[in-house]
């Protein structure tokens, strides 16, 4: 592992979405109110943006799965069980986490009513990310490289180890900040009077009430997860003299969607900017931690 990158990136481009973070959460802690409705505009296409982007950070899952999947068998015919089951559970859980937290935005499209409609067009609505996320693996697996699978390894088992840590460290946070959203807030004949800035914590006061678990943001904590991209990238049968090239334009790429991502989450009354920014940030660190700590592991390069 090179200890001039992180991600798979130079560690100077982490770092700056670190320091965009905290800037941001900087500019949110004395501007969050104001900046909320002044972007507020919920528009049709903003909330199809919001329901699939997401995508895109749970296909690492069955990316992750499918590079466990190519490195075990690597290993041998006794690993061929575990590569399996590995690959399915993480097929499994992106379709679990992606109609757990956005199918009910998705049934409707399907026009299912709940306790009306028939239970097909729900199991329709299912499909639609079972067969999604089952298309992943045939592509991400014939890009791979697996000269190196101890690396496969190690990195398919730091993007599952990242989405399940990411998830479960945003949900303690919503319950700890328990801050009302600003489209809660827009309810109200004062939305100012009932405005907490995001120090301004109220543990566990949200519960299941969706309309106080604006800190931090949930869609960032989920698709800040692409930040492993050029990880993933960087284990592509692609010639050696290119790879940091197609890692920095993976990494530009998710900064971009990142920030579309954030501009979407406020403009649509979610939440507020700091709310964004936080997600981000622990996403990131997250993210950089595993990978680092998995792919320490493996023999340095000289």
């Amino acid at each position: 592992m090179n200890k001039r990158k992180i991600l798979a990136v130079p560690a100077g481009c982490f770092w700056a979405v670190i320091a965009a973070c905290m800037l941001g959460i900087g500019i949110g802690s004395f501007c969050d109110f104001d900046i909320a409705m002044a972007v507020a505009n919920k528009t049709q296409l903003g909330t199809y943006f919001a329901t699939f982007s997401p995508f895109l950070a749970y296909a690492l899952l069955p990316s992750g799965g499918t590079c466990l999947f190519v490195g075990l068998k690597k290993k041998g015919a006794s690993f061929k069980v575990l590569s399996w089951t590995l690959l399915v559970f993480s097929w499994f859980m992106a379709v679990y986490f992606s109609n757990e937290y956005f199918g009910r935005a998705v049934r409707p499209l399907f026009g299912y009513t709940a306790g009306e409609s028939s239970a097909a067009l729900s199991a329709a609505s299912w499909l639609v990310w079972a067969i999604s996320y089952a298309c992943v693996p045939p592509v991400v697996g014939r890009l791979l490289d697996d000269s190196d699978p101890d690396k496969l390894i190690a990195v398919g088992a730091a993007l599952l180890v990242i989405s399940f840590s990411a998830d479960a460290v945003m949900q303690w946070l919503k319950q700890v900040g328990s801050r009302p959203r600003p489209k809660y807030l827009l309810t109200l004949e004062d939305p100012a009077s009932e405005f907490r800035n995001w120090w301004q914590m109220v543990p566990h006061l949200a519960g299941s009430n969706d309309s106080y678990q604006s800190w931090p943001s949930g869609h960032m904590s989920i698709v800040s997860v692409l930040f492993a991209l050029p990880v993933l990238t960087d284990c592509m049968n692609i010639r050696k003299s290119l790879k940091p090239r197609v890692n920095l334009i993976s990494f530009f790429f998710v900064c971009v969607f990142v920030l579309i991502c954030g501009y979407n989450r406020m403009h649509m009354t979610n939440h507020f900017l700091s709310d964004v920014c936080f997600g981000t940030l622990h996403t990131s660190l997250i993210t950089a931690g595993i990978c680092t700590a998995f792919l320490k592991a493996l023999p340095q390069e000289n």
